[in-house]
């Protein structure tokens, strides 16, 4: 082989193998473009919001370029997490997860997309009209949807059948309040480890102070008056207060101050509550996750009433797209998937009927598997999402909406410092008349300095 003839292969073969190095370095780089779009999602600490982070890889199957990450904490650290990165526009999440409270109330401030107007119209394949009213309503700003609703939920009783039998007593569909503590009163058994109720009682505007205010509005109390004048001192706004301590204090788990949902869900799942007030989203969970003979005796009622037919709460947990996320469009693209039929019946087959988020949908309640599953209180839930009214909660008129909050600015202030108090009569460490008369105080005082009623 002549010099001349070897350089030219040489060179050839440098070539070759520059373009394939050039090749490789080409799909390398086009898969490391491809994997660029990473989503932070700020989401609840709730069972279903668990199974979505568990089913994230179908998404992936869909969207291989956008990779999610999630940062899920409970629900006392997650509203204050998602609203200092939104509201300081620090720009860490691209999806938040936050509640009917929040939704309209950001979309005033500009915060969050209109996804009314920026998205659902140029994505046809998803079914707004399929939402259910009530909830879509709730996570809407002027009629326009700021969230996706992930699901829908109002609250009432579960209690133990078995219990209720052997004691000789028999739960109405619509209980009162009053027969409530008198069957707690029964049922209740300390030395057996068994309570005759359980009820949120950790400090939060969205623990014991959800529950507490729908026993408020079914009693004829309220929070303000027509002027915007707290009304915690009034005689039946205290009243409420005075029977959900006593009730507590008297039938409650022990430690109730230091409870909330997770608390109760996990109580009651053992066998350790013969009653549970609470939201409709966890009666799948419990179902699926209590001991079996607990499992086998789980009956439904609706919430508890005084004055009122109805007194269920009404809540929403929305996907929404701050206005900070530099991937709004991604994004999208994962809250549309989340929150579609296709997950739904996804969820469904793969983590039970049980776990599928409930409310947020018409088809759900049309799914033969979802029927047979949820049968014992489908029905429930959804009369009460719709007997639910946020505009109007009490039993008087109120200048504000919102069932078992107060739809202004100032309440997560309000409801964080009103709930200390009551957490502390609950615990003992104050009377009702004490936690109340400093919570009236100290309530003027913001809504004073707020500038209401002048």
């Amino acid at each position: 082989m002549t010099k001349k003839l070897a350089s030219r292969r040489l060179f050839r073969a440098a070539l070759s193998g520059g373009v394939a190095l050039s090749a490789l370095w080409a799909l390398g780089h086009g898969a490391s473009a491809r994997a660029q779009t990473t989503l932070t999602v700020a989401m609840a600490a709730n069972p279903q919001m668990e199974t979505a982070e568990k089913l994230i890889d179908a998404f992936n199957a869909k969207y291989p370029d956008i990779k999610v990450k999630f940062q899920t904490l409970p629900e006392n650290e997650l509203r204050p997490t998602v609203l200092k990165d939104v509201a300081t526009n620090a720009g860490q999440f691209d999806v938040v997860m936050i509640g009917s409270y929040e939704v309209p109330l950001w979309a005033q401030k500009g915060w969050v997309h209109d996804l009314s107007k920026d998205y659902i119209p140029a994505d046809p394949g998803y079914d707004v009209a399929d939402l259910t009213k009530p909830i879509a309503d709730i996570v809407s700003y002027k009629g326009d949807l700021y969230g996706l609703p992930f699901y829908g939920s109002s609250s009432f009783t579960f209690y133990r059948k078995d219990l209720f039998a052997k004691a000789g007593l028999t739960m109405p569909e619509h209980p009162t309040w009053d027969q409530i503590a008198s069957f707690a009163d029964k049922l209740n058994d300390p030395q057996h480890g068994m309570s005759g109720i359980c009820l949120r009682g950790v400090p939060g505007w969205g623990q014991n102070l959800a529950a507490l205010t729908t026993v408020i509005n079914t009693f004829g109390g309220s929070w303000f008056d027509m002027s915007w004048t707290p009304q915690l001192t009034s005689p039946k706004t205290k009243a409420a207060v005075q029977f959900y301590v006593d009730l507590l204090r008297k039938s409650g788990e022990p430690d109730a101050a230091s409870d909330g949902w997770q608390e109760c869900l996990q109580l009651f799942s053992q066998g350790k509550a013969a009653m549970w007030y609470d939201d409709t989203v966890f009666a799948g969970p419990l179902i699926d996750q209590a001991a079996p003979d607990v499992k086998n005796n789980i009956g439904f009622a609706f919430a508890p009433v005084k004055e009122t037919k109805y007194s269920g709460w009404l809540w929403a947990w929305g996907l929404s797209i701050p206005k900070t996320s530099r991937h709004a469009d991604a994004a999208w693209k994962f809250i549309s998937w989340v929150t579609s039929k296709d997950y739904i019946q996804l969820a469904g087959a793969k983590a039970g009927w049980g776990q599928v988020p409930p409310g947020s949908r018409n088809s759900t309640y049309q799914i033969p598997e979802y029927q047979k599953a949820t049968a014992a209180y489908s029905g429930i839930t959804q009369e009460s999402v719709n007997h639910a009214d946020p505009l109007h909660p009490t039993v008087g008129k109120v200048p504000y909406t919102g069932v078992q909050y107060v739809s202004i600015p100032e309440f997560v202030q309000i409801g964080d410092f009103v709930s200390q108090q009551v957490a502390g009569a609950i615990s003992g460490s104050l009377t009702v008349d004490q936690a109340l008369d400093t919570s009236q105080k100290r309530v003027k005082e913001i809504m004073d300095d707020a500038g209401y009623g002048q």
